[in-house]
């Protein structure tokens, strides 16, 4: 148990590595260049996953009541947030990180750090791997998450820099949580949570992917709190 987590984390952080070796390689340009792309690749991938959500058929709920369900778990997750304000908290942690770590002259840390975090803990592999890695010690879900997230990283390291490697913090943390009250967890997760947790999930991507290419604009980590909603919304007594 926790063989997956530690495995995830690892590879967050060799593939951190590589891209920054690859991307010393880069002008600054070609780094701009990289980053925009993978911005369009993690909007489309967005886009995908909330059409999948959409288009599926099953449970009973019809396109319109999970259009119903996304957006109204989007503005009450968002409001929460945003009275919470998880952004603000996540800043001081990147900023409190990057004074600690040395990278006190890295502009782009803190807004690597929050796009990198976000980009491979929101999503439903990074929790039902780790649930699953808790129940049963399987951690093939969480190996295949490594190594996209390998790749992701890798990519975003290039282009963003160090921000992008201290990722494999809220990581460790996050799934080893998960993986730890595995137990107790499980049986929130139904066939039906699972797909409105994937759909406004996607959503969060398509954020994501909307800030890295027009810079940061959507405050995606006060939006978090739409993911716990959408899990819960699937236990409403009443169907669309």
């Amino acid at each position: 148990m926790g063989i997956g987590t530690l495995i995830n984390t690892v590879g967050v952080i060799i593939g951190g590595v590589v891209g920054m070796l690859f991307g010393n390689l880069l002008k600054e340009k070609y780094r701009d260049a990289l980053r925009m792309a993978i911005g369009i690749c993690v909007l489309f991938l967005g886009i995908s996953g909330v059409m999948e959500q959409l288009l599926k058929s099953g449970e009973g709920i019809s396109a319109a009541g999970r259009t119903m369900i996304m957006t109204g778990c989007m503005a009450l997750g968002t409001l929460i947030g945003e009275i919470i304000d998880i952004e603000y908290g996540f800043e001081k942690f990147a900023e409190w990180l990057k004074k600690k770590s040395g990278n006190a002259n890295d502009p782009q840390f803190v807004s690597a750090f929050l796009t990198a975090t976000l980009t491979t803990c929101v999503g439903a592999m990074a929790i039902m791997g780790a649930v699953r890695d808790g129940l049963t010690g399987d951690w093939s879900l969480l190996a295949t998450k490594t190594l996209l997230d390998f790749v992701t990283i890798m990519i975003m390291t290039s282009s963003m820099w160090k921000g992008c490697i201290f990722c494999a913090i809220p990581i460790f943390v996050y799934q080893g949580v998960l993986t730890l009250f595995a137990s107790l967890i499980r049986p929130v997760f139904t066939p039906l949570a699972m797909d409105y947790l994937s759909l406004v999930g996607s959503v969060l991507i398509f954020c994501i992917g909307f800030n890295m290419i027009w810079d940061k604009k959507i405050r995606i980590a006060n939006m978090l709190p739409a993911v716990v909603l959408a899990v819960f919304s699937a236990f409403l007594p009443f169907s669309f």
